[in-house]
């Protein structure tokens, strides 16, 4: 109770703390966006103007990572400032405990105006988030955020939190990009499904830059200025094989980048390390409030203003399941050069919704890679690292960027990896978390999860 007290004590002082002169705020969220999907962040393919834009005037953070890669968890971290075990979702779709989702009604302490568009908590969350409105349709945003500005009647400075559905699956049907010319990531199997879907999730992530651009537009056009702090960002990476619910970077380094004119300096790039969990207190930090005691996260205003250029040693990810269909406990620790990684049930199948259902425009290319696996020994091999993780994963991120080599095994590296298998286990002390999980995972000695799928439906 001691933390939620001075909670309260927060609450009360930032809305005297600050002078009247504080920058509105849009945060314009994406939803399974992998950060190497951006022509910010070295992509050839995909065209992403409006980011590439906010790179042009503002600064981008080559290092920026989530707490958990499920959508609930996300953003529960990012509106309370704490790790998942912490906040109470776990799982994807468990509801954080309600007294932890404090971001919103701290910066309306600080005097703001808080509005939501689309999705930004998760499901109904948004209920115990304190949104002043919440417009949770999730598409026509910028007409909505327009609409709302033009019947707002507040004169408070106003922080806009924009949660765009795309590149979340379903993806597009239809495609701007010719799938055959699209380079595919190394560690995929080269199907013509595969390279349909991926050209429909490029799309997509084309389509919600331009509406993120539209809301920029309408945002300067209401104020009559650019003299707002711009953030954009996604809450993990795309649900492919080895990003979305995966502690890999694929999965939890995300695309971060800040636009604040006057600020923030324009073209820079930083490379310090920084979390979902130290957004809220940054934001705090840069409008004159105090970010409460006891929470994990810790503002990185300084690295923002151009004052430094490191902010944190360590990165810890967690992932728990997302009911019957992603039962794979993973717990890691990342320093900027070595990411150690910990499958709790390393005796059990790793497996998610894409492989499980296969629907179009999800996992509908998963039936090619299997057909594929029959034939090379390559696809096969991929197949068999998908659901087979050993239960430790070492990887030296200087040497091998996209974690293909596991050194777990490498006597060279023991000294660190027990140091990193150390750190895990104190933070996870610290944090409380004992892995809770509502469901058994699905052990190797039985039928792979998609067999499980198939025999329920069969039944029916």
């Amino acid at each position: 109770m001691r933390m939620y007290t001075k909670i309260l004590f927060a609450l009360v002082y930032v809305s005297s703390a600050f002078g009247a002169d504080k920058p509105n705020i849009v945060i314009y969220l994406a939803d399974d966006h992998g950060r190497a999907e951006s022509s910010v962040y070295g992509s050839s393919d995909v065209r992403t103007p409006m980011m590439a834009s906010l790179a042009k005037d503002g600064l981008v953070f080559d290092n920026a990572f989530v707490a958990s890669p499920a959508c609930g968890p996300s953003r529960s971290a990012l509106l309370s400032g704490l790790m998942p075990a912490r906040n109470g979702a776990e799982e994807n779709h468990q509801k954080p405990r309600p007294e932890t989702q404090i971001m919103v009604k701290q910066l309306k302490a600080a005097g703001y105006e808080v509005a939501a568009f689309g999705k930004v908590a998760h499901n109904d969350y948004a209920s115990m988030v304190g949104f002043d409105a919440n417009i949770s349709k999730k598409i026509g945003l910028a007409e909505n955020v327009d609409k709302f500005l033009h019947q707002r009647k507040s004169d408070k400075p106003l922080c806009l939190m924009v949660g765009d559905r795309r590149p979340h699956v379903p993806w597009t049907r239809q495609m701007d990009y010719d799938p055959a010319k699209l380079t595919l990531p190394s560690w995929f199997i080269d199907t013509p499904e595969t390279r349909e879907h991926w050209a429909r999730y490029l799309t997509d992530i084309t389509g919600m830059d331009a509406e993120m651009e539209k809301v920029d537009a309408v945002v300067r056009n209401h104020f009559g200025n650019n003299d707002c702090l711009f953030i954009y960002t996604a809450d993990h990476g795309g649900q492919w094989p080895f990003g979305k619910w995966n502690l890999y970077d694929h999965g939890t380094q995300v695309p971060l980048i800040i636009r604040w004119p006057g600020h923030v300096s324009a073209g820079a790039r930083t490379e310090a390390m920084v979390s979902w969990i130290d957004i809220f207190p940054t934001l705090l930090d840069l409008v004159g409030g105090t970010a409460p005691d006891g929470i994990d996260g810790k503002s990185f205003a300084d690295v923002l203003l151009g004052k430094s250029d490191h902010h944190r040693d360590l990165i810890y990810t967690t992932t728990t399941a997302d009911g019957a269909m992603n039962v794979y406990p993973i717990r890691s620790v990342r320093t900027e050069r070595f990411k150690y990684i910990r499958n709790i049930n390393a005796d059990c199948y790793h497996s998610n919704h894409s492989d499980i259902l296969r629907k179009d425009r999800a996992g509908g290319y998963w039936d090619s890679w299997d057909a594929a696996a029959k034939k090379d020994p390559k696809a096969k091999a991929i197949i068999a690292k998908y659901y087979q993780r050993p239960a430790i994963e070492f990887f030296d991120l200087e040497k091998d960027p996209n974690e293909q080599v596991n050194l777990a095994g490498n006597p060279e590296y023991k000294k660190q990896i027990e140091k990193m298998a150390g750190r895990v286990d104190e933070w996870m002390k610290k944090q409380g978390d004992t892995v809770q999980m509502q469901r058994d995972p699905y052990p190797l000695s039985g039928p792979t999860p998609h067999e499980v799928q198939q025999k329920t439906q069969n039944r029916k």
